[in-house]
């Protein structure tokens, strides 16, 4: 044999050598067939996700893999065109995958086709435990009654009330006030108390959602309605409250189309899904909440006003903690039994300057807030300690009561963490200027609601 040649042979098998490698580096599958349709190169993450050998594929017909299904590699070199995303099954295992070939054209002839195969069948495991995790999530039984809500004063009581004489009607019901006033804990017990407490109890954070994606998780989907949809369709909340109750949370947050979907369910009695013109009966209980101004979105035309009348038919007014005061030591004990036993600790008694700085606050995140700080007194007690006191107490006493001077505390730590508390001092701020308006207070800051809740979650607020 001539050196030429020799060299032509050690460079083609170098060539084959470094293509096996690339291809053996790609975590997707790839499976490469000659113009008769045989089998000529797979690489490692084929024979892992098909479950087959190299010897039990090369040489072999590109049909070998195939337990459900048609060879795409046969349609390719049929038509000569790509194809894309056809799910089929393949090896012995019948594994999910999705497959797109590309003819292999050289020199202008049409020598083969290169096959890409991505595993769907742990990424459909994936999404079917997150569908049996999202309908635990959600269909929630009503964990709180009427006795489990605290509170002597008169604005409580007279809440309590109207909302015990809602849950013996179907009507809708409308909780109004600020952000940690307690709207899930009425709604949870409205449900407990009405002839529904059986049922279903599901609870939508309608601003949690993005636009796009609310009108499906309410309503559902049919098959193919979108790019992504699941096969088959998917229930929305509405078909999954059947029977029960629909708590729809934050409702100010909704876009004026699901407003007018919405507006049909109360309507009519019956949804449509993304995707379908039949209509299906349905008989659910809502009840919706906001600490929007709802009439000031009207007039402005982001809340339609037939909407409006219709959750506003029994409306309850839900008070901020700061015209509570005199309930904040019934909440402070009540929180301290709860939390001594889940951290471990032991109280014995608590400093009369507790409750007056505790009565001083304005507490723009109400109830919930009181509940952080009593929950942070706790964790910052030694083990040697029975008593809070003020300074355990971690709050940010900015309000027209209280005149602290927070500008050596902002300046303590890294750049980072005096970022972080002059950031977390201005939501604190504009949450009580606004007076728990989280609408009103992401207005004043110039910033979205979703990115508002973000920076809350990011700074435990809510």
């Amino acid at each position: 044999m001539a050196k030429d040649e020799l060299s032509s042979l050690a460079s083609d098998g170098q060539n084959k050598l470094l293509l096996q490698t690339i291809i053996d580096s790609l975590s997707d599958a790839v499976s490469v067939v000659d113009e008769n349709g045989i089998g000529i190169m797979v690489n490692r993450a084929y024979t892992r996700i098909t479950g087959m050998t190299e010897e039990q594929v090369l040489r072999k017909p590109a049909t070998v893999d195939i337990a459900e299904g048609e060879s795409v590699h046969m349609r390719v070199l049929q038509t000569g065109k790509p194809i894309k995303g056809v799910r089929m099954k393949v090896g012995p295992f019948r594994r999910e995958v999705i497959v797109s070939c590309e003819p292999l054209i050289i020199n202008g002839e049409l020598k083969g086709s290169v096959g890409v195969i991505h595993d769907i069948s742990e990424l459909r495991r994936v999404m079917e435990e997150l569908e049996r995790t999202r309908k635990l999530v959600r269909k929630l039984e009503s964990r709180y009654t009427f006795e489990d809500i605290i509170g002597n004063s008169e604005q409580i009581k007279k809440a309590i009330e109207r909302a015990s004489h809602a849950a013996a009607t179907p009507v809708s019901v409308l909780l109004r006030g600020e952000n940690g006033t307690g709207k899930e804990l009425f709604a949870h017990a409205i449900h407990h108390a009405s002839e529904r407490s059986e049922k279903p109890f599901i609870r939508v954070n309608c601003a949690s959602l993005t636009d796009t994606l609310l009108e499906s998780e309410l309503f559902g989907y049919a098959d193919g309605a979108f790019t992504g949809a699941k096969k088959g369709g998917r229930k929305g909340y509405f078909e999954e409250a059947e029977g029960g109750t629909l708590f729809l949370d934050e409702i100010g947050a909704m876009n004026l189309e699901a407003q007018a979907r919405l507006l049909r369910v109360i309507q009519e009695g019956e949804i449509i899904r993304v995707g379908e013109s039949r209509p299906r009966r349905l008989d659910v209980r809502i009840i919706a909440a906001t600490n929007s101004d709802l009439e000031r979105m009207v007039e402005k035309d982001r809340f339609r006003k037939d909407l409006y009348y219709r959750l506003n038919v029994f409306p309850i007014y839900l008070p901020p903690l700061r015209d509570l005061k005199s309930d904040i030591p019934l909440f402070v004990n009540h929180y301290l039994a709860r939390y001594s036993q889940e951290y471990g600790r032991t109280v014995i008694d608590i400093a009369p300057v507790v409750f007056k700085r505790l009565k001083e606050y304005d507490w723009p995140g109400n109830v919930r807030e009181l509940q952080n700080v009593i929950a942070r007194a706790l964790i910052n007690l030694d083990r040697d300690e029975t008593i809070i006191e003020e300074k355990h107490l971690i709050m940010p006493f900015i309000n027209h009561s209280v005149k602290a001077d927070i500008t050596e505390e902002l300046l303590k730590g890294t750049l980072k963490e005096m970022h972080s508390n002059w950031e977390r001092r201005i939501l604190l701020q504009a949450l009580h200027e606004a007076k728990g308006n989280k609408a009103e207070a992401a207005r004043q800051l110039d910033i979205s609601i979703r990115n508002l809740y973000n920076k809350l979650h990011q700074h435990k607020l809510v």
